[in-house]
């Protein structure tokens, strides 16, 4: 078997695989007498079917496949002794004069395309700049925070008298032409949020009104779109098309929603039993979540700057013509217009994975399995302080973390987010970080 390479230019090659008989014709052979032990014809013992009958019936088949076999390994075996850097898969070259007669033939030639990978250089400085972007933490997110705790931790109160911001629950019955009520219409158990309604005049209606008081009123005025009518009377939207005219809703309970007092209960639902015990400590704590929070979106906006840089200033081009040509091959069910219309994304996300790895590589970069096991454990962490769980154990978030690294995407997400964090570090490293103050206005429309 001999194996030759011709470099078209520095991103395409083209490989030729020669083999002969004498290449694949002893697998050949193991597998056909492989075969005589286990076919089963009629007028033959098992075992004893007859070695040529066995060639006859199964040896273009196993040929092919032997052949096949060999090249795929010669040609990673290639690759890897060359150590040459490809992208995508070997594409398989038809040329007339190569065609498979395995009838006819004993040697064989194949050839295949290659794309290799571009050689480039890193080459970030300190020449190269970006803003770190500091959020300034106002009196209106410190107070938006602690509000939103209250109403995360807040819950509904029976009421005697109804407002706008209340929730009423009831019977509702479908009205006549007289406004007398249809018995067989009657939905108990209805509910209904006073500043849904959309029409004024019929939200006034609901006002001040008390338990056992009824409202006449109509239901489209009130309720316009067909979901919120199937709300109402708990049907599907697409039963309630035909549901118009006045309706009687009769109060069994009224019920407002309370934000949670700010006191120690709130505290400890907060961040944890005895973390914090007064106000003052309270809003000091709440300032202080809201930094940490602000520094995850400020590292997170620093990594999305680091990466477009390096997409930027790391020039290098690709061998798409192979490119296209190899995803037309493995994506079958895309056409060429599909792929050329979806190109410009996969050589960026291409693009970056070569950065990447490129740096990953000439610094070290690795992800170990303690560094998998941490960033569970705080994933986890975070999840169960997210549903207010602040009393779980290390072991009982060690456990958690465990199981979650055992299933393979989750495994393979914390692995990636990771590599990009390292990435992204190792970019910043390289360049002029410079610190700059923003607004949670400004800061938004850096995303827009």
């Amino acid at each position: 078997m001999n194996i030759t390479r011709e470099n078209i230019d520095d991103l395409n090659a083209v490989l030729k695989v020669s083999i002969e008989k004498t290449d694949y014709e002893g697998k050949m052979e193991t597998v056909l007498k492989d075969y005589r032990k286990k076919v089963s014809i009629n007028g033959f013992r098992p075992g004893m079917v007859p070695i040529g009958l066995v060639k006859k019936m199964y040896g273009k088949a196993v040929q092919f496949e032997e052949i096949n076999k060999l090249v795929s390994e010669s040609i990673t075996k290639y690759i890897a002794d060359e150590k040459l850097e490809v992208l995508g898969d070997p594409i398989p070259k038809v040329d007339e004069s190569e065609k498979i007669d395995l009838e006819k033939q004993e040697n064989f030639t194949f050839t295949f395309e290659l794309g290799l990978a571009p050689v480039f250089e890193i080459g970030l400085s300190k020449k190269n700049k970006l803003n770190y972007y500091e959020l300034i933490v106002d009196d209106k997110m410190k107070n938006d925070y602690i509000e939103n705790n209250r109403r995360r931790f807040g819950e509904f109160k029976i009421v005697d008298v109804a407002t706008e911001k209340d929730l009423l629950k009831g019977n509702v019955a479908a009205l006549d032409d007289n406004n007398n009520p249809l018995e067989i219409s009657l939905i108990e158990g209805a509910t209904l949020t006073i500043e849904t309604i959309k029409d004024e005049s019929v939200k006034k209606l609901f006002i001040d009104k008390k338990v056992g008081d009824t409202i006449d009123f109509d239901i489209r005025l009130a309720f316009p779109a067909d979901n919120e009518v199937a709300t109402l009377l708990m049907m599907k939207p697409n039963e309630v098309s035909g549901i118009v005219g006045n309706i009687r809703f009769t109060i069994g309970e009224i019920k407002r929603f309370e934000p949670a007092e700010i006191n120690k209960e709130l505290f400890d639902r907060v961040f944890g039993e005895g973390v914090v015990s007064t106000t003052e400590e309270f809003i000091e704590k709440s300032e202080n979540e809201i930094k940490i929070s602000m520094k995850r979106e400020s590292e997170y906006k620093l990594l999305l700057d680091a990466k477009q840089l390096a997409l930027e200033k790391i020039e290098f081009q690709l061998p798409e013509p192979f490119l296209k040509r190899w995803l037309l091959k493995v994506n079958e069910k895309l056409t060429e217009d599909q792929i050329e219309k979806e190109f410009e994304s996969f050589k960026h996300d291409l693009r970056w994975q070569l950065i990447r790895n490129k740096i990953a590589k000439e610094n070290d970069i690795k992800i170990t399995e303690e560094e998998l096991l941490t960033e569970a454990a705080n994933l986890t962490r975070h999840q169960f302080q997210q549903y207010g769980l602040f009393y779980a154990t290390d072991e009982q978030i060690g456990n958690y973390a465990t199981e979650m690294l055992k299933r393979e995407e989750d495994a393979k997400r914390i692995s990636e987010k990771l590599l990009e964090d390292k990435i992204g570090n190792t970019i910043r490293a390289m360049i002029k970080i410079t610190d700059k103050q923003v607004t949670v206005e400004e800061f938004n429309k850096l995303f827009e």
